[in-house]
């Protein structure tokens, strides 16, 4: 997310502290809180995909072929 992004939000909810946002503010905010969770939940969601776990045998799997291959543990 934009750094400018992320601002306005931080801004909007200060704001919201104060007094009630209007409906443009409110619907502005609500769209940036959506796009920062995206933004969050992507970040997360490559981060996992990128570990590796290392068996007893000595055997590497990434973390996602486990989740794709219906292992719970």
């Amino acid at each position: 997310m934009e750094k400018n992004k992320l601002e306005r939000l931080s801004e909007l909810t200060r704001i919201s502290r104060v007094r009630e946002l209007t409906e443009e503010e409110q619907s502005e905010r609500t769209a940036l809180r959506n796009e920062y969770r995206a933004a969050v939940t992507g970040n997360l969601a490559a981060q996992l995909n990128r570990i590796t776990i290392v068996e007893p045998d000595g055997s590497q799997r990434r973390l996602s072929d486990k989740k794709r291959s219906g292992e719970e543990n």
